[in-house]
């Protein structure tokens, strides 16, 4: 009896066609991924804000009406920090051939370190305008941020674009386009990664930390410190199997280099909230005679 060959473990591996389009209606015009990825993060970011707000006690200082305006603060500080972000950390050289690709968003490039810089620039703006405390303003920003961050690696993935490196693993993905004769090899679903630790586990224990304490309302500044460390963290642990975007910095990607930057300013914001809730409880309470 004839036995038909063995099927190559490349039989296995899923093959991903990227398609950027939930619903397409010309070539470079529809309802994307990306976009949706933005839009459903932010309205999710609102939607806990307010949570937070009506809760009993409030989780924030911030006052119900005020939640969409420093959604469009964030908005605008991701927007603009995430693509200036992307020009400069990454490819320079084209805005300065040609600076109009700044504004060619439909071809995509944003930069998450860039959009952690529009952010903070935005939230002291709006802390200044408001006057809210600009650290408890900064862990609320924090609690939330990580669910546009799931969102937007889920459509990397979608759009098959920020690929990983190649492996042996049946859990790899043969990305199409990352070869020109079409015989490409499985590569790590490094976006997945991401979406899932970045993403996923950093919203979780952020929710935690808003729900299950008190560090919001008692320790200003020890949220956001806590995630720029395990943001940067996770992004180095994923960095190491993603396929670089531009060339390496003292032999580590860019995005683990300037991670080290995020690190370094959570620490110092960790130490700044311990320091500061030390000296509150010593300090000696006035009496009267």
């Amino acid at each position: 009896m004839h036995m038909p060959p063995p099927l190559s473990p490349l039989a296995f591996i899923w093959t991903h066609e990227p398609h950027r389009f939930l619903i397409q209606f010309s070539e470079n015009f529809g309802i994307r991924w990306y976009g949706l990825a933005y839009v459903l993060g932010f309205v999710g970011g609102a939607w806990l804000l307010f949570r937070y707000a009506r809760a009993n006690p409030p989780r924030s200082l911030l006052p119900a009406e005020k939640i969409w305006d420093l959604i469009i603060a964030l908005v605008l500080g991701v927007v603009i920090g995430g693509r200036l972000g992307y020009f400069i950390l990454y490819t320079p050289e084209a805005l300065w051939n040609n600076p109009l690709e700044l504004f060619r968003v439909w071809d995509g490039g944003m930069a998450s370190h860039g959009g952690f810089a529009g952010v903070i620039i935005a939230l002291a703006w709006f802390a200044w305008r408001n006057k809210i405390p600009f650290l408890h303003i900064s862990d609320l920003a924090a609690s939330i941020t990580s669910l546009g961050l799931m969102l937007g690696r889920v459509a990397n993935f979608l759009n098959g674009e920020l690929w990983g490196t190649h492996t042996d693993g049946t859990w790899g993905v043969i990305f199409s386009q990352t070869d020109p004769d079409r015989n490409p090899l499985p590569r790590h679903p490094s976006q997945l990664y991401e979406a899932a630790l970045e993403g996923a586990l950093l919203l979780a224990y952020a929710q935690w930390r808003v729900w299950r304490t008190d560090a919001i309302r008692a320790h200003p500044g020890r949220l956001a410190g806590e995630y720029f460390v395990l943001y940067a963290t996770f992004r180095a642990i994923c960095e190491h199997f993603r396929e670089p975007d531009a060339t390496l910095i003292l032999g580590l990607s860019r995005g683990t280099f300037y991670s080290i930057f995020l690190f370094i300013t959570g620490i110092a914001l960790i130490i700044y909230s311990i320091i500061r809730n030390f000296r509150t409880t010593k300090t000696p309470t006035p009496t009267h005679p």
